[in-house]
């Protein structure tokens, strides 16, 4: 099923005209649930890797704050967890039972890290026939995302980009290497879904904007609302997205969409707000790929595809059951100017 963003509650250009020539296209990718192949652009799902290509490894220092799992002890949480929700409960009953809860317990003891090089799990599949606006070298039509399950000196996990020419990718790599060691609670450790993809317009986060227009925009939220709050004589108080958001409401309702999505603009980098760029050769770093601890949240209500709303739980939810940092987002960006300089990933 395709999904559909709403329509901003407010046309913000044509209130503030010197937003209209910063306007971005961003591609909201909607990861959902599902079974995609290596033929198919997918988040968690299996990559189209040659036989004869080596597969990437992790050899950097880790920073486990717990002892790292095994993916397949992870596997079996996530089956009892998942077995155990649909089972009938009576009222105020565990979740688990004892014995469930102690293996549940073992499986998430962990154990010891591990010394070799820690294999890369895949993150997404893109075809750039599925992600309009997504472009790569001469020559290449896949992008595929890879990373090691583990916290880094970051506080996230290093993402390996990889390039390539569906075409050209020859015998199929039918059993890829796993990771001896991921995160103790599997952060990182996306569910296979399959892909939605939807053009979106997005404008600049305020940290991104000249610092009058910023505030511009912080005193017209807080107007709307007051407008909410005391409503003119005789009149209702009508129901509005943005009711609580006050000078953040451009932030949260306006400017950057929520969720996992290639292209447009960055939201605000906890560790260092300022333009980002290239260590090589200076240029400002764009926005690639954006991955995301969920969809939406209490504050950007209004980014929630109708089809989602039609649904009983009336929320996107989490699907790929990725979690960066306290519920954060990871933003990949790359080099204007080339391919081959390095990329930056970002905690926001």
């Amino acid at each position: 099923m395709s999904r559909t963003t709403p329509p901003r509650p407010v046309d913000i250009a044509s209130i503030f005209p010197e937003l209209a020539p910063l306007a971005r296209q961003a591609v909201r990718l909607h990861p959902r649930t599902g079974r995609p192949t290596v033929h198919d652009s997918s988040v968690g799902g299996p990559l189209l890797w040659p036989a004869d290509e080596e597969w990437p490894t992790c050899a950097k220092e880790h920073d486990n704050a717990h002892p790292p799992v095994s993916l397949d002890d992870l596997r079996q949480r996530r089956a009892l967890l998942e077995a155990a929700s649909l089972r009938p409960r009576n009222p105020r009953e565990w979740l688990l039972n004892p014995d469930e809860r102690a293996y549940f317990a073992k499986l998430q003891a962990g154990h010891p890290a591990h010394t070799e090089p820690n294999a890369l799990l895949p993150v997404a599949q893109l075809y750039l026939r599925d992600v309009p606006g997504l472009a790569g070298p001469e020559g290449a039509d896949l992008l595929q995302v890879l990373w090691c399950p583990l916290d880094h000196h970051n506080g996230l996990p290093a993402a390996r980009l990889v390039w390539r020419n569906a075409a050209s990718v020859g015998t199929l790599l039918t059993d890829p290497p796993e990771p001896a060691d991921v995160e103790c609670y599997g952060n990182y450790v996306p569910e296979p879904c399959v892909l939605h993809p939807e053009v979106v317009t997005e404008y600049p986060a305020p940290y991104d904007l000249p610092a009058d227009l910023a505030d511009r925009l912080y005193a017209w939220g807080e107007e709307q609302e007051e407008d909410i709050e005391d409503p003119a004589p005789g009149g209702e108080e009508d129901e509005d997205p943005d009711d609580g958001l006050g000078g953040t409401y451009y932030q949260y309702e306006l400017s950057v969409a929520p969720g996992w999505k290639i292209g447009g603009w960055g939201s605000l980098d906890f560790w260092d707000p300022g333009p980002k760029h290239c260590d090589t050769c200076n240029a400002r770093y764009q926005p690639l790929f954006t991955i995301n601890s969920g969809e939406g949240s209490g504050q950007n209500e209004s980014w929630t595809p109708l089809e989602d709303l039609a649904e009983p739980s009336g929320t996107s939810g989490n699907a790929p059951s990725v979690k960066v940092g306290r519920g954060y987002s990871m933003q990949i960006y790359v080099c204007p100017t080339s391919f081959d300089h390095p990329h930056l990933e970002v905690i926001q």
